[in-house]
């Protein structure tokens, strides 16, 4: 549907206009402003969010130097437009004006239905730039035409429809299969659209109704536009932090999905789901092309950033978190943290590019993944860990319901996959011997693939080692996904898991001692040989003859890199920068009260250049200090950033309220309501359900953001300003 402006006076709608049409802003104050300036009284009992979803004023309205073009496609306003330009003086209409809505109503049509014909008189005229010529028949036959296109792509992206159902592998001369895309038209021809059957009522049965260029060109323009709503939002909050997943595959290539968290004008915290970025190049080259996506087709800048994480696994999680670490050196307040979703721990293990390490991490993945299939799996397990546990039924049962649990990602899921390997090998091994046939070949040789992974001494002696570095870190890891006094004195005890970590290098032979006994005592009771791995052997050189001990070779090629990257890595996940930014938690009151309101006043020094008004800041601190301190007894203090800045005075602290704001959107600290991360879990669910081959970044976009609207008009006008002199007709031939 077209926008109308809802100018007094103004009668121009965006279907005959090439001006954009601006939204009204969700800020109480600045929206009351627009209202005023465009004299419109039927809107005065309107709330921010029915004009902001309903009303739009044309850019006819705003001086020149307060409307940005961020790029071919997109125009925005600067956050503090306020609307000047009107033919009518601002305010004129008297205060005592009857305010009964529907004679304030019928007088405004009145008056805009006089003007759309004066516009259309000046447009035959020639005396009206901003309106185009009349549209013909032809244009806006092509206009419907292309909506359908439109309209059947968003609907195969909310069904999550692949736009090929055919494997591409099958030689098209063999017979023709038409594309889902196509299919779908067919249909919907048949369900009675006119304007297709008008198109293609004539055409050969073999030719397509969309060119795999054209179509490409429209998936383009539906991408930009789905997010065109969730991006205004993130710019009106002005700070955001970016959550880069693991890599997928998409189209054949390699992307990163990324996801953006920014605090709402409800001030509530969210992460929704921004897009693919094509992870292609040396860091330096995908760190910058990662800059200018955001710029240019988002129309966001890093320089608003305060925060990224990762979450990678496999050979690609060393490149992403380079790519992490070359941002925050760019963007010094885009501070480095870990992912809150997920522990501290596996973050750690993940980001390790050894061997040993990944043979664990990936067989924790299987076992995770195989139990996953079947109850039956996990009864054949829980069998198992009573054989294991007859004498200590009470630790059996702990481990019995912590198998029901999703603990290959728990903060110790390092003890427990110790705890549980004798129950996982002869869980493994009864299911791939199948002596009564009650799993499928399929199951059975998964459950070999484990088995040979959890016999390995390598395996074993990497889980030892993994399990006792980790030790150091596993309650802090814990605490930094707790509740937000326990991030803020977190952030204070590490020091001490610095200390500790570091104190078992300066002795590595002492601890390495002890861990190689333990891994070879587990190994002997489950008859595994202590040997060196194979592959090591294969990389010597021929010529080498000095024979190595399984000792020194665990201790060179894995204790001693494994503790070594687990303190240079708690290092750059707490740089200064984030520590600074976690010892800002102390604003919040119940925190303020539990360190009896002694705390550092200068820790938002960090965002000073973020504030409103960063010269009140100290004074600011201190009023807000003694409000807690003096002017609240018997009431429970806020706990948590939402509930700070849901208080409604907390307006007259500005400058608190902007570093809350900013505190929350950092990616270490977990999100308060479940329903902020949908978008994740329906992320995850995409990929889960849909094959490599068959993934797309735009019907993607349309599957995991669900609940954004869509304007199909927007989406026609977007591409015939992109693609003026493209034929929407057009068709291509395929082989018969």
């Amino acid at each position: 549907m077209p926008n109308f402006c809802a100018a007094l006076h103004c009668a121009r709608m965006s279907s005959h206009s090439v001006l954009a049409f601006f939204r009204f802003p969700r800020d109480p104050e600045r929206c009351k402003k627009w209202v005023e300036n465009c004299s419109r009284s039927d809107l005065r009992d309107k709330t921010p969010e029915h004009l902001n979803k309903y009303h739009r004023l044309c850019a006819r309205h705003f001086e020149p130097d307060l409307i940005l073009k961020t790029s071919p496609f997109r125009t925005v306003l600067k956050d503090t437009a306020i609307p000047t330009i009107f033919d009518h003086p601002i305010n004129k209409r008297a205060k005592n004006e009857p305010a009964e809505d529907e004679a304030t109503q019928a007088k405004v049509k009145k008056v805009e239905e006089k003007e759309t014909e004066k516009e259309a008189a000046e447009s035959t005229n020639g005396q009206e730039a901003d309106n185009g010529p009349q549209v013909s028949d032809v244009e806006k036959e092509n206009k419907e035409f292309l909506r359908s296109l439109f309209d059947v792509l968003v609907m195969m992206g909310r069904q999550n429809i692949p736009l090929h159902g055919h494997s591409e592998k099958e030689p098209k001369s063999k017979s023709f299969t038409p594309s889902n895309f196509q299919a779908l038209l067919e249909y919907r021809i048949n369900a009675g659209d006119e304007v297709l059957r008008k198109k293609f009522e004539t055409s050969a049965v073999n030719l397509e109704y969309c060119s795999s260029t054209q179509l490409q060109q429209i998936l383009d323009v539906s991408e930009k536009c789905i997010c065109e709503d969730l991006l205004a939002e993130v710019r009106e909050a002005r700070f955001f932090s970016l959550v880069m997943d693991n890599l997928v595959e998409v189209s054949g290539e390699k992307h990163l999905p990324l996801l953006i968290r920014f605090v709402d004008q409800t001030n509530s915290v969210r992460e929704e789901f921004l897009g693919f970025h094509r992870f292609e190049g040396d860091v330096e080259a995908i760190a910058q092309s990662l800059c200018t996506e955001m710029s240019e087709k988002y129309g966001l800048s890093m320089e608003q950033c305060r925060g990224q994480a990762y979450f990678s696994t496999g050979v690609y999680a060393f490149k992403v978190k380079a790519v992490a670490i070359r941002l925050s050196e760019q963007y010094p307040l885009a501070v480095f943290t870990p992912c809150s979703p997920h522990s501290l721990n596996i973050c750690l293990a993940n980001s390790m590019n050894f061997t040993s390490v990944q043979l664990v991490m990936s067989t924790l993945k299987k076992i995770d993944g195989f139990f996953s299939k079947s109850p039956l799996l996990q009864n054949q397990l829980e069998n198992a860990i009573s054989i294991y546990y007859q004498g200590n039924e009470e630790k059996g049962a702990a481990l019995k319901e912590t198998c029901h649990t999703n603990w290959t990602e728990q903060h110790d899921a390092f003890e427990l996959a110790v705890d549980l390997l004798e129950s996982l090998l002869l869980c493994m091994d009864s299911v791939h011997d199948n002596e009564e046939f009650k799993w499928s070949d399929d199951i059975a040789h998964n459950a070999f693939v484990i088995s040979e992974a959890l016999s390995d001494f390598e395996f074993v002696m990497a889980l030892v080692v993994l399990k006792n570095t980790l030790s150091f870190s596993r309650a802090f890891g814990k605490n930094l996904q707790g509740q937000t006094s326990e991030v803020f004195f977190a952030a204070s005890s590490l020091t001490a898991v610095l200390h500790s970590v570091n104190e078992v290098l300066e002795n590595i032979e002492v601890y390495h001692e002890f861990w190689f006994e333990e891994a070879v005592n587990l190994a002997a009771a489950l008859e595994i040989p202590v040997k060196i791995p194979r592959l090591f052997f294969r990389k010597q050189r021929p010529d080498a003859t000095e024979e190595i001990q399984p000792e020194v070779y665990y201790k060179v090629h894995l204790t001693f890199p494994v503790v070594s990257h687990v303190l240079k890595e708690l290092s750059d996940f707490f740089s200064e920068n984030h520590l600074k930014a976690l010892k800002s938690l102390s604003l919040v009151p119940a925190i303020m009260g539990q360190l009896k309101f002694n705390t550092e006043e200068n820790s938002a020094d960090i965002y000073k250049d973020d504030l409103p008004n960063p010269d009140t800041l100290p004074t600011e601190l201190n009023c807000w200090k003694i409000k807690w301190k003096h002017g609240t007894k018997n009431v429970t203090l806020p706990s948590t950033i939402y509930e700070t800045l849901q208080l409604s005075d907390v307006k007259f602290f500005p400058n608190v309220c902007a570093v809350l704001k900013i505190l929350s959107c950092l990616p270490v600290l977990s999100l308060v309501d479940d329903r902020c991360s949908t978008a994740r879990k329906r992320l995850m669910t995409y990929l889960q359900d849909t094959p490599a081959k068959h993934r797309n970044k735009t019907l993607a976009m349309f599957n995991i953001n669900c609940g954004a609207g869509h304007d199909l008009d927007l989406m026609v006008e977007t591409y015939l300003k992109l693609y003026p002199d493209k034929e929407p007709t057009e068709t291509t031939e395929t082989p018969a």
